[in-house]
């Protein structure tokens, strides 16, 4: 079936970054779009194979929304823009990372192969829709891969049209591709992807293309290659390699208690960073330190579950976008009466790197998740899925959790204590002071187990401040 188009149009532009879901997986946020092309050869219509070369693994699928320009648009306002819209339809932004090194920028082979811009199979009318009310889906073998709408978009649709309107005319049937947001991956051949694009009752209907296996690519230019960082993009997760945390920083939380860090943290107005009522799961061990990475639970809601609950949802998602480092904290607003992690999910994150999960809510396969080996603090078990209490809702974004409002980019430290919040431009200071504090708790410790007064000398006191600074001369000796 052809592309409902008619004539092909001399220009596909596609956004690079836009919605707030993929900038969080990707770990950066433009604040400008940028934008690369699509061949008008690579257009093709519902039902129409979408073809992996023979000799690529990485086949990419991004389910996107599709506006194509309706009267010429040259230098427009962006308070204008969305009037130069005539028709809003689904689209899939296909493409195989194996050759993105050939054209590194410009996505010329890896985006621009025959067939991989298929679009349809039904037109919007743009006069008719709300362009902030449309709502994306994806399904992958029937499974919900992607669910978002445009109400957060980083570029509403009026600032693109405008943006590429300054220094390039666009025409009548000139296509923007306008992003896609989070829960893109990797499809396979005998693989089903659809895409529908949906405006209150109005709907494009689903876009459906199979995907089949190639023949081989000719030797005489670049061929596949793929690679860990290519991997971890074509995945959609954030293929920045950089260390979350600062080993020398990390190593120092490390060293000092909880309790100690939270006593210091309290002399310095700051009494509420303690994530209250969890504990460890299994044996004690090393001390968990990481940079937080959130998730947000809402109460649930059965009429929203079956769009925010299933397929590729905010949990699924939080642990996909979980990089070596990272805690994940999850605000299940002190419910344990559900689960909010089972094993398959801890071993993700585990996978992953993360370097624990803290929930304020309950686990599910708690020995499971004892004997695995990541660092896990929760509020309880329970033997319930979370679709008993929980809609998992969005990640990335400040939390709750125990009590402590957890911002993504936070320190979190934990013992056999709990766990506290840290907040990352008082770490260094805050390591020096629980060193220097736990130094006096030690000198503070042998003259109480000698037979000493705890008055003047718990905490200590002036009378006490010679006899302990010589004590620390023979401990640095």
């Amino acid at each position: 079936m052809a592309h409902p188009l008619g004539n092909p149009p001399t220009k596909i532009v596609a956004v690079h970054l836009n919605y707030p879901s993929r900038a969080r997986e990707r770990g950066r946020v433009p604040s400008q779009p940028s934008y690369f092309l699509k061949p008008p050869s690579s257009l093709a219509g519902t039902k129409e194979a979408i073809v992996r070369p023979a000799g690529c693994e990485l086949l990419g699928f991004e389910g996107e929304i599709a506006l194509v320009i309706g009267s010429r648009a040259q230098r427009v306002a962006p308070a204008d823009g969305w009037a130069y819209v005539r028709w809003v339809t689904a689209a899939n932004d296909a493409g195989v990372y194996d050759l993105r090194h050939a054209d590194r920028g410009s996505n010329l082979r890896s985006k621009g192969a025959d067939g991989f811009t298929p679009i349809g199979p039904r037109l919007l009318d743009a006069r008719q829709v709300d362009p902030a009310g449309l709502r994306l889906r994806t399904w992958v073998n029937g499974e919900l891969a992607q669910d978002d709408t445009t109400d957060t978009l980083l570029f509403p649709f009026r600032q693109l049209v405008a943006d590429l309107s300054r220094l390039v005319t666009l025409e009548p049937g000139d296509v923007i591709l306008t992003g896609t947001p989070a829960g893109a991956s990797v499809v396979r051949p005998g693989d089903l992807v659809e895409v529908e694009v949906t405006a209150g009752e109005l709907s494009t209907g689903r876009l459906r293309n199979p995907i089949a296996e190639g023949d081989p690519l000719a030797p005489y230019g670049a061929m596949p290659k793929a690679d860990p960082a290519e991997r971890e993009a074509a995945y959609g997760l954030s293929y920045e390699t950089g260390p979350l945390l600062d080993q020398r920083l990390a190593d120092g939380l490390r060293s000092v208690a909880v309790a100690t860090l939270s006593a210091q943290m309290r002399s310095r107005g700051l009494p509420h960073m303690s994530i209250d009522g969890v504990r460890p799961l299994g044996p004690g061990g090393e001390a968990m330190v990481g940079v937080a990475h959130t998730l947000r639970y809402l109460p649930l809601r059965e009429d929203l579950f079956k769009r925010y609950g299933t397929g590729m949802n905010a949990q699924k998602r939080a642990i996909e976008e979980l990089r070596p480092g990272h805690v994940l904290v999850m605000d299940a607003r002190r419910d344990p009466t559900a689960g909010t992690l089972g094993d398959i999910l801890a071993l993700r994150a585990q996978r992953r790197g993360a370097a624990g999960v803290v929930t304020d809510g309950a686990v599910r396969d708690s020995s499971a998740l004892a004997d695995l080996g990541l660092r896990v603090y929760a509020a309880g078990a329970h033997p319930s899925v979370l679709g008993r209490r929980h809609v998992p809702w969005d990640t990335g974004v400040p939390v709750a959790c125990g009590g402590a409002l957890v911002q993504p980019g936070d320190l979190i430290v934990g013992d056999a204590d709990g766990v506290v919040v840290v907040p990352p431009d008082l770490a260094e200071e805050l390591i020096a002071d629980c060193r220097e504090q736990e130094r006096q708790e030690r000198f503070i410790t042998e003259q109480v187990a000698a037979g000493e007064n705890v008055d003047g000398l718990y905490p200590l006191g002036p009378t006490w401040r010679n006899t302990y600074e010589n004590w620390c001369k023979g401990e640095t000796q």
